[in-house]
């Protein structure tokens, strides 16, 4: 349930709403707005008779929330959530922030110039797994606490904010100290006890998409995260399985619009899973941003045949750099823009050269 103010309503008239929604055993969250402020009634089970509500001073209406999902849908909130990674890199404006990076971290020299080389392309953020979700128990894990301290280095570097992933509860603490973004993969997109536990560690979140989700299963589980406090939240459409091996993963680009449509929370692509081809990354980051994405998640490797993980469907540096021209030139054919690169710190040897 949302209660809507009138235009001019007081802060008293607020909290007045407010006292009333915890009297009748709710939580209640106000939302300021550009216009006017809501307040939104968390926890009901939609049997609410909101009369008593309508009838305080300065309410305007109650609207009843239909979405299985309350806090992300467009019911709640109209204008889009901006979600701020790193001073500049704001995802859900008109600017479309890219992040790069190799799928895993391997050593330091391998990151620290990947990194470098994410800049030189014009990325915004780099990427880059320290915990290594696989399909085989064999296949490489990742660094562990050691790839965070690596990628803590590479920013230190460059200048370029973090995001990478938390698998647990435990190691989602650990990502927080470090990681600007804490990405949740698809594979945990339903694993409820770590969606809550990142919700309450107050850092932006990217959310994938899991392999057979619907968008209803993406968006309850964003409510998991706003339901624990988290408004920061970025999703992503990575790709869902279908019964083609043509390509390893079906890129839903219809899901770009239409959640935009049903919710308020920015969406990302990320080409790289969503087809698992090298040479389909490029043209499906192209459509992504001409269907309105609000960023994109693209692997790139300084050497992808040489790669841990994932080398098949990693750019190479160049191929990086041309997609970043060419989603330059789509996005201001329809009005936005791409983000510029984060001022690299003093002293570096990208600040020195630029």
């Amino acid at each position: 349930m949302l209660v809507v103010m009138e235009h001019g309503a007081t802060d008293a008239q607020v909290a007045r709403v407010v006292a009333v929604i915890e009297e009748m055993g709710y939580q209640a969250r106000p939302m300021p707005g550009a216009q006017r402020t809501s307040v939104g009634l968390v926890g009901n089970d939609g049997r609410i008779d909101g009369s008593s509500l309508e009838a305080l001073d300065g309410v305007a209406e109650v609207i009843h929330v239909t979405k299985p999902y309350k806090q992300v849908s467009r019911e709640w909130r109209q204008e889009n959530t901006l979600v701020t990674i790193a001073p500049g890199v704001v995802f859900g404006g008109t600017e479309i922030p890219i992040i790069a990076g190799p799928c895993s971290v391997e050593n330091e020299a391998q990151i620290v110039l990947a990194a470098q080389q994410v800049r030189e392309a014009g990325g915004a953020a780099l990427r880059g797994g320290a915990f290594k979700p696989r399909s085989s128990p064999y296949s490489f894990q990742g660094l562990g606490v050691k790839g965070l301290e690596l990628l803590a280095l590479a920013r230190a570097e460059t200048g370029l904010p973090i995001v990478t992933e938390a698998l647990d509860e435990e190691g989602a603490h650990r990502v927080a100290e470090i990681a600007d973004c804490i990405q949740i993969g698809a594979r945990n997109m339903q694993n409820y006890a770590l969606l809550r536990t990142i919700g309450k560690l107050g850092k932006p979140v990217l959310l994938k998409r899991g392999m057979a989700a619907t968008i209803t299963d993406l968006l309850m589980s964003a409510e998991y995260l706003l339901a624990e406090g988290n408004t920061q939240v970025i999703l992503c459409e990575r790709g869902i399985r279908s019964f083609d091996s043509a390509t390893r993963n079906l890129f839903d680009l219809t899901a770009i619009p239409l959640v935009q449509k049903l919710s308020h929370l920015p969406i990302v692509g990320d080409p790289s899973h969503g087809t698992g081809l090298r040479d389909k990354v490029i043209p499906m980051g192209r459509a992504a941003i001409a269907a309105g994405a609000d960023g994109l998640l693209v692997e790139m490797h300084p050497n992808p045949d040489r790669a841990m993980s994932d080398g098949g469907q990693s750019l190479f540096p160049e191929q990086l750099a041309r997609l970043v021209r060419e989603a330059r030139a789509i996005a201001e054919a329809i009005g936005r823009s791409i983000t510029p690169t984060p001022s690299a710190p003093a002293g570096t040897a990208s600040a020195t050269n630029g």
